[in-house]
């Protein structure tokens, strides 16, 4: 050791600091410009926003779907809703109601 400081002057501990400054050097991009990193961390809240977003939308329409299995439990099922599905899918009518047929509007 000199009054200057260390002097490196083995061939191996020179690779092994050029080695060192290597991954410190990876590793500071990464900080800057890798997938977690300061460049990404706008995109990164966008997307957290839009998934929370339909994570929201999802949930109201669980709620909705959740209601109306509710209304048509067994035991006691909702009689409009009862009568809305029997319209819906079995085309059934009352016997004092008159469908009546429409014709698609034309088209320009």
């Amino acid at each position: 050791m000199t009054r200057q400081g260390h002097q490196i002057s083995l061939p191996r501990e020179q690779l092994v600091h050029l080695l060192a400054l290597g991954a410190l050097l990876v590793m500071g991009g990464l900080v800057i410009a890798g997938p977690g990193g300061l460049l990404s961390w706008r995109e990164n809240l966008e997307l957290l926003e839009r998934r929370e977003a339909h994570i929201a939308a999802l949930s109201e329409e669980r709620d909705v779907l959740r209601n109306r299995i509710d209304l048509l439990h067994p035991d006691h099922a909702d009689p409009d809703l009862t009568g809305e599905l029997l319209r819906q899918n079995l085309n059934v009518v009352h016997p004092d109601e008159v469908v009546l047929p429409l014709e698609p509007a034309p088209q320009p």
